[in-house]
């Protein structure tokens, strides 16, 4: 989609004053003229296009799409809603060509885009979105604005009662707490389990599940391992999650804090072309506080309407909007 914007104002005065000698009244049919000629110049200069904002398939980067297409808009910037389009390739390819303006993507990902997934700095916040901001600057002008302090990277979560009985609040409780001989059965996927991540939280935090302490469940979706740390199915205690996961307060489980920063930080981030943020710049300056009042804690429980509630993407991000004083 070809789509033409413009970046700078296009500033045109009137020509009566070099058109008339010094001291020379202008004819009214002239002023008329000029007049007419102006309010044209003005009519034919283009104004910024709609933004198209566009989201993944997920429900949590469909709901934070909404939450900026809306507040856009109630700002009287025109956009266009072409949210949960498809899986991270697809968007990030529909940025990167102009077929979108802007969406949600998550730090760390900038680590599989640039093929260095192993940078350190993906495990800081900040240091991660420094790095990602100034890679897909520099290479495709796609500016990142500000980010959530929140992080959808891998975590494990285990039930309230077991928490409170053990004083699990870290995972460095949780390493202390099974390599004494704490009785864990960890629901999981496939990837979680065989992949890298979980001997990485192993060898981090100083204990090692054997294999009758895991639940490997097929597909490993974490409304699925959520379910079944919430059922005790087959003794089940602790669950494979993401961070901002919907279901895992109302599950009733307690997230472990990665206390030594072993995984990476994926923080929700909005990404937007360059030519289009010059066109509007006012879109930095809303987003922001909007980003910042993004917690852990408030994803979790704006998600849970979404995942758990059956609540839209839209409806929820519009409610929150209302209640925070974003929107009237």
């Amino acid at each position: 989609m070809t789509r033409r914007v413009t970046t700078d104002s296009v500033r045109r005065e009137s020509r009566a004053h070099w058109l008339a000698p010094a001291g020379v009244g202008v004819p009214k049919t002239l002023t008329r003229l000029y007049v007419a000629m102006a309010l044209a110049c003005l009519l034919s200069a283009p104004l910024p296009a709609a933004v198209v904002v566009s989201s993944k398939l997920s429900s949590e980067s469909a709901m934070i799409g909404q939450m900026i297409r809306l507040l856009l808009a109630a700002h009287g910037i025109a956009t266009i809603d072409r949210t949960k389009i498809g899986a991270t390739p697809v968007v990030r390819k529909a940025l990167l060509v102009g077929e979108v303006d802007l969406y949600v993507e998550y730090t760390a990902n900038a680590g599989f885009f640039f093929n260095i997934p192993q940078d350190p700095a993906w495990k800081d916040l900040q240091r991660g979105y420094e790095l990602g901001a100034r890679l897909d600057y520099a290479a495709n002008h796609i500016v990142w604005l500000t980010p959530a302090p929140a992080s959808n990277s891998w975590a494990l979560a285990v039930r309230r009662d077991l928490a409170q009985a053990h004083h699990l609040t870290s995972m460095s409780d949780f390493g202390r707490w099974v390599a004494g001989g704490g009785q864990v059965v960890l629901a999981c996927s496939a990837e979680f389990a065989n992949a890298g991540t979980l001997r990485a939280l192993e060898q981090a935090y100083g204990f090692r599940l054997q294999s009758d302490q895991k639940i490997v469940l097929a597909g490993g979706e974490t409304s699925a391992t959520i379910a079944a740390a919430a059922a005790r199915t087959n003794g089940t205690n602790t669950a494979m999650v993401y961070g901002t996961d919907g279901g895992i307060v109302a599950a009733n489980l307690v997230e472990l804090e990665d206390d030594r920063h072993e995984q990476p930080i994926y923080a929700p981030v909005p990404t937007v072309r360059e030519a289009v943020l010059r066109a509007t710049p006012q879109i930095a300056t809303l987003v922001k506080p909007l980003m910042q009042g993004l917690t852990r804690a408030t994803l979790q429980q704006l998600n849970a309407r979404v995942q758990i509630d059956g609540e839209s993407e839209q409806s929820v991000a519009e409610d929150y909007l209302r209640h925070a004083g974003f929107i009237r």
